[in-house]
């Protein structure tokens, strides 16, 4: 009967948790860092493409890179290491005259590695040693303009294959061209022929400004022995345009084909490229109109060709004519064209359309008062703004810098070519007003960070400034500044 109860008096007790076994338990996970610095950092690209130019430069020193037979002086080798890789065309030896056949592939190579672009040939690198982890893909997807991270593979791949078919293409036109109509000079081969089309089509496509054509049979250097021919000219020029648009937008285009269709940036790349092409065909067309030492000898046609083509090259530095007898007004565009440069992911430098583009639109929005920036009934993203804003603003400042150093090495330079000279390098497009094999050592390493950092720099800093946008948690009573 006892058991009975406290049996049953068990089953009625109701018992109350503490207050401390209701509270919640609270843990604290500890967030993973990315670093920014060393071998796991997305600075990795430039690492990797420093060790390119690094490995160019060693090759270039060696005796069988030139044509003397002995070896170069690491200035001239990493000189212009660095120009191919970063596809500049800036030059100290001539390039058909001092280097051999070996240092001439060495420069191709590099001018394709470097190329495909910052983002798209470490992809091309990715691809080769099989890292295809999230986290590489994450890195990618910001220079390829696409947020879709289960494509950034296949699209990689694909920018990949359709380089390499632009410029087979080209390698090709070229190859017909002079092997069964119009040969290069009397006497050269077929394989001769063969080799300087494949040359000229990866300098071409990649916007690097290189050739390999000898100057004593092509009446002068660059491109000036195909003054006169439109066919090459207009091959030359589509292969640059489209190295320039980038693989996305291209991508894009042909997709949605009309034009409500595309994307914000699609649009904004067509708009900036037609205004910059416009912008340089006028300026060219009507301040040499009359100039005698450019095109003022020129019919009307051929002045229309030239005034195309010089461009379109504002990206790619090939000139059929010589630079340095430009008008200083004519200069002065040049060189604004210049620092503007291609579309973001293409093989194109300078600052970019785009980023150009958004910077136009951000002051015509303040000018209008207005806060939210937009433009073809889409809002802008203000941290975009804020990127595009810090880009141009820091490339600048960069030019700036470096124009100063310039300077100090190279005191007795004539101003006007030590800022054209420095844009250009900058901007990766390899034009010239003055001689820069007469540059001391000094100043053409100065040059030689100018090409770096132009070309890997603007997307550097894009990369740094990819992470997430994350709010402040305090927020700070808003004092006003004076501006202007």
């Amino acid at each position: 009967m006892n058991n009975n109860k406290n049996k049953l008096d068990k089953e009625n007790i109701v018992r109350r948790p503490r207050q401390s076994e209701l509270s919640p338990v609270l843990t604290q996970v500890e967030k993973r860092k990315v670093s920014y610095r060393g071998p796991t950092s997305p600075l990795i690209l430039v690492y990797s493409f420093f060790a390119f130019a690094i490995i160019g430069t060693i090759l270039l020193s060696l005796p069988i890179a030139s044509e003397e037979n002995k070896f170069t002086t690491p200035n001239i080798s990493l000189f212009t290491s660095i120009s191919a890789i970063t596809g500049t065309g800036l030059i100290v030896v001539g390039t058909d005259s001092y280097w051999s056949i070996f240092g001439e592939i060495v420069i191709g190579v590099l001018i394709f590695v470097g190329g495909l672009g910052f983002i798209t040939g470490i992809a091309f690198l990715l691809f080769l040693s099989s890292g295809h982890k999230l986290e590489n893909r994450m890195i990618t997807r910001t220079g390829l303009g696409e947020n879709r991270i289960g494509v950034i593979s296949s699209m990689a791949r694909n920018i990949i294959l359709v380089a390499v078919l632009i410029q087979i293409i080209g390698s090709i036109i070229f190859f017909i061209k002079w092997n069964f109509f119009t040969p290069l000079w009397s006497g050269i081969s077929s394989a001769q022929t063969l080799y300087q089309s494949i040359f000229l089509s990866i300098s071409s496509f990649n916007n690097a400004g290189f050739e390999i054509l000898p100057d004593s049979k092509m009446g002068g250097s660059s491109l000036i022995g195909f003054a006169d021919d439109k066919i090459i000219l207009a091959t030359i020029s589509v292969m640059i345009l489209v190295g320039a648009l980038s693989y996305a937008t291209l991508a894009n285009i042909i997709s949605k084909k009309k034009w409500g269709l595309l994307n914000l940036d699609t649009k904004l790349v067509i708009i900036g490229t037609v205004f910059a092409l416009t912008l340089g065909f006028i300026s060219f067309f009507v301040i040499e109109f009359n100039n005698a030492s450019s095109i003022g000898n020129d019919n009307i046609v051929n002045k229309i060709s030239q005034s195309l083509f010089h461009s379109v090259n504002r990206t790619s530095g090939f000139s059929s004519i010589a630079y340095n007898n430009l008008e200083n007004s004519n200069i002065n565009v040049t060189a604004l064209l210049m620092f503007i440069g291609g579309t973001t992911s293409s093989v194109a430098g300078g600052i970019k359309v785009n980023t150009l583009m958004i910077i136009l639109i951000a002051t015509y929005s303040i000018f209008k008062g207005k806060e939210n920036i937009s433009f073809s009934n889409r809002k802008i993203n203000s941290f975009d703004v804020l990127k595009s804003m810090a880009v141009g603003a820091t490339a600048i400042v960069s030019i700036m810098l470096l124009i100063i150093l310039f300077q100090i090495f190279e005191p007795n330079a004539d101003y006007r070519e030590s800022v054209f000279e420095l844009v250009s390098a900058f901007a990766t497009c390899g034009w010239s007003i003055g001689e820069t094999n007469q540059y001391s050592t000094g100043g053409q390493l100065i040059l030689s960070i100018a090409m770096f950092t132009g070309r890997f720099g603007p997307i550097t800093l894009v990369l740094f400034m990819s992470k997430e946008s994350k709010e402040d948690i305090i927020s700070y009573p808003e004092e006003r500044v004076r501006v202007g």
